[in-house]
């Protein structure tokens, strides 16, 4: 047992935990490593193994004991603890990880043993996407979509089974709608929760199949559905349609139908939160004289007037000017913009000359302190 890791240091606790930090441990790595989590992953699974067997030995007082004091040795053929290794169950006895994982995981790893999916269940959720400009989710939209969404088939009325006829319990699950598998392991008998695999859940055989669905229950049809996105969504948000989503089974209510919203890039506005950002250009008289500026908002052109001798690359803020908030229709984010000196690249000569004797005249030279050309000594 040389090649064995120290049990402590496989759960990643100190020599002095206490029962609680390891059982906290454990739970953590036993998410983490469990196989269905990692299908397929072998590494997984040997970890999964080994964080089975350092809590099997940790958890008990007895076997924490003996490890203390004998280390790995203690559960040896013949060992000190005389516990007759891992190979058997007298050491460990049988460990129970629907309990232990049922409580923490809802069901992922055996949970669902403590309830029925012969009883009524919730249909399934269903995900689209649309796609809008960015003025449409500043200012909200109703948009339609086309979906093909499964109703109850008139004919058996969502029992699968032909008229006049009734399905039958599944012998399999008797009923339930789940069968429970043990399996014996390095550390003890594990048992899991899986779906039955002759009624696929339902708890119910159908012998004779209704004509009109195949005995699915459901028939599929396409449906115009009609979407309203509020002023002020964001990209990559969801707005759920209640009841929308797939049919429940045994009575169940239907899902919810989930639509992503996906929104189209500006090409002047960048949003941030409830805030916009955007650019404007001022030319140079403007910045230096002052003077009213056009800026494009989501509510239209403004005129902002810029006070004399301003800056390039000076942000102001429209207050009130942003994105409306989701929560409050009254609420909005505001909007900051950042004025540049549009410089103008093609001048004629005029030009040219007058914004030298304008440079020259706020720098206090005249025309005589222009250099003038040295004579030649030879």
């Amino acid at each position: 047992m040389a090649d064995k890791r120290d049990y402590y240091e496989v759960l990643g606790v100190a020599k002095t935990a206490t029962p609680e930090e390891i059982k906290k441990a454990y739970r953590v790595l036993g998410k983490k490593y469990h196989p269905d989590v990692n299908p397929g992953n072998k590494e997984a699974e040997e970890k999964f193994k080994e964080v089975g067997e350092a809590y099997a030995v940790l958890s008990d007082p007895d076997k924490r004991r003996q490890y203390d004091q004998f280390g790995h040795a203690a559960f040896e053929q013949g060992g000190a603890g005389g516990y007759g290794g891992f190979g058997g169950f007298g050491g460990f006895g049988d460990i129970d990880f629907t309990d232990m994982f049922g409580d923490l995981f809802g069901g992922i790893f055996g949970g669902g043993s403590r309830r029925s999916n012969g009883g009524p269940q919730k249909g399934a959720n269903l995900h689209t996407s649309i796609k809008i400009t960015f003025d449409e989710a500043m200012k909200g939209v109703e948009k339609e979509i086309e979906l093909t969404l499964k109703d109850e088939c008139p004919t058996c009325k969502g029992s699968g089974a032909k008229p006049g006829t009734t399905p039958l319990t599944c012998p399999k699950c008797k009923g339930k709608g789940q069968v429970a598998y043990t399996q014996n392991t390095l550390f003890g008998v594990t048992r899991s929760i899986q779906v039955c695999p002759d009624c696929r859940g339902t708890g119910k055989l159908i012998k004779d199949k209704c004509p009109d669905c195949g005995g699915t229950g459901y028939k599929s049809s396409k449906k115009t559905l009609q979407v309203s996105v509020p002023a002020g969504i964001d990209d990559g948000q969801s707005i759920r349609l209640s009841g929308k989503g797939e049919p429940g089974t045994q009575g169940g209510p239907r899902g919810d139908l989930l639509v992503e919203v996906r929104v189209q890039d500006h090409p002047i506005f960048q949003r941030d939160g409830l805030n916009i950002y955007s650019v404007a250009p001022m030319s140079y008289a403007t910045a230096v004289l002052g003077g009213d500026v056009r800026i494009s908002t989501i509510d239209g052109d403004v005129i902002y007037e810029v006070k004399p001798g301003t800056a390039t690359d000076t942000r102001i803020r429209l207050r009130g000017k942003g994105v409306p908030s989701l929560r409050n229709k009254n609420d909005r984010g505001d909007h900051y913009v950042t004025l540049v000196v549009d410089v103008p690249t093609k001048l004629t000569n005029e030009q040219k000359d007058l914004l030298r004797k304008f440079e020259d005249s706020l720098s206090g030279k005249t025309t005589d302190d222009a250099p003038k050309k040295k004579k030649r000594l030879f």
